[in-house]
């Protein structure tokens, strides 16, 4: 067997399917699972998957190698990641597997785990699992396989969390063809002032219409130009597993995430206890100012959903997020990123406000940004050109911060170089208060990225 090293990634196992996961690797990751989580003291867990064409089948194999394991599972079968997510605390079993590859092309696949049911395995806890496959070493039992349907609850809950005011309201959703799909339409069904129009809302893992990404503009053409089409208020996005959201206003122009929280703690800030806020490296300077005007103390954060999910959690931040979508609320909810619910968040705000999506904006500082720009390097080379812009930057006697990646600091501007730790890429994002100044900061580092990935 053929273990690809570079699948066990910072936050989880991903890899392409039947390249770098089959059928007898899903199996190892089942049995090298079990065995980690029975050093724990834990033999009960959940599994649920996503609606890639891939993930029945890697489903079916990780839990006969769970079981073969000692594990007794708890099967979800086809749900969200949020709705995974929910049933840590329904069921109270606070450990599991999703299978799935987020908003990855729709030849990947792969694993989210947990072994404490409050946020995903990173680092050392995903690379010890290729050791544990590559030694061989297996613990051995007889685990039980049994079925829990979690559906019906997860959409009271979400309901009970969102109260809406009395504006009539036009909304188009977007499921991407993705897995939220197969909940979507029941969630919103049932708002008699909201009058909800699906795109792409039939689950096909083969995602035939774009590439489930919202936090990428391209991917958000189509729900552009249905909401013009039908003179929405706004529009909704989500990603390939839920758990995260993309927002068009009424003009049919993109709210960046960044800009989005801005817009949440508008709302909330008077009425939480906690007046801090967390977002990561990528967010725009102006959700920071934005924050200070509003009282709020700011905390920048590394990027990364097991990192932002485990630092809400354990400091109890009212609201944060990060740029990529995922999004944290713990003002009056279960603290779980779920696109489906952060989108309605925005739609409650405009269900109570007398501004039009496009003028909650009104007042920010003005930034501009490029939006996060990927270069493809080897993964074995991204952690040397990563090294090389803070080599270069010290020669500089630029000012920078490594809490993720380099992020040099200018008077008028910032620089963000990290390596992705999903894909193959280095990362950019550029930020400045000129657009010749932001010209000017792209060129410099795209053209010394250019030139690291080549030594």
């Amino acid at each position: 067997m053929e273990l690809n090293k570079l699948m066990f990634r910072e936050y989880d196992i991903r890899g392409i399917w039947e390249k770098d996961i089959n059928e007898e690797i899903s199996y190892h990751i089942g049995r090298a699972f079990a065995t980690k989580l029975l050093s724990f003291g834990k033999n009960k867990m959940l599994v649920g998957y996503d609606n890639r064409t891939s993930s029945e089948t890697i489903e079916k194999n990780l839990i006969k190698g769970l079981t073969d394991g000692g594990v007794n599972v708890v099967r979800l079968g086809l749900v969200t990641t949020p709705m995974y997510y929910y049933a840590w605390d329904k069921l109270n079993i606070k450990c599991g597997i999703m299978i799935t590859a987020s908003h990855n092309p729709k030849e990947y696949n792969g694993f989210k785990m947990s072994y404490n049911g409050i946020h995903n395995c990173f680092g050392k806890d995903v690379t010890d699992l290729y050791y544990v496959i590559i030694n061989g070493i297996y613990s051995e039992g007889n685990g039980t396989i049994t079925n829990a349907d979690i559906k019906e609850d997860y959409i009271k809950m979400i309901h009970n969390h969102i109260n809406m005011g009395n504006n009539k309201l036009k909304v188009v959703y977007d499921c991407g063809n993705g897995t939220t799909s197969i909940i979507a339409n029941d969630i919103f069904k049932s708002n008699d002032y909201i009058e909800y129009i699906p795109l792409f809302a039939e689950s096909d893992g083969a995602f035939p219409n774009h590439h489930p990404d919202p936090s990428v503009e391209e991917n958000l053409k189509q729900l552009k130009e249905k909401v013009l089409e039908v003179h929405a208020d706004c529009g909704i996005a989500f990603d390939g597993d839920g758990d995260r959201v993309g927002v068009v206003d009424n003009l049919g122009q993109m709210i960046p995430i960044d800009k989005y929280m801005i817009i949440i703690w508008r709302d909330i800030y008077n009425k939480v206890a906690k007046k801090e806020g967390f977002f990561d490296v990528k967010c725009s300077k102006a959700l920071e100012d934005e924050l200070i005007k509003l009282g709020i103390k700011p905390i920048c954060t590394r990027t990364g959903n097991s990192y932002t999910k485990k630092i809400s959690a354990e400091n109890n931040y009212p609201f944060g997020g990060e740029m990529s979508g995922h999004l944290y609320f713990r003002d009056r909810f279960i603290g779980t990123d779920d696109g489906i619910y952060a989108g309605l968040r925005f739609i409650e705000i405009l269900s109570k406000s007398k501004k039009k999506a496009s003028e909650l904006l009104e007042g920010i500082n003005k930034y501009y940004s490029t939006d996060e720009n990927k270069t493809e390097v080897e993964d074995a080379k991204k952690e040397k050109v990563v090294d090389g812009v803070e080599e270069y930057c010290k020669k500089k006697g630029y000012k920078y911060i490594t809490t993720d990646g380099v992020k040099v600091l200018y008077d008028d501007g910032f620089a963000l170089v990290r390596k992705s730790n999903t894909t193959p890429n280095i990362t950019t994002r550029y930020e400045a208060k000129t657009q010749e100044r932001l010209n000017e900061i792209e060129k410099e580092y795209n053209t010394l990225i250019d030139k690291l990935k080549e030594e």
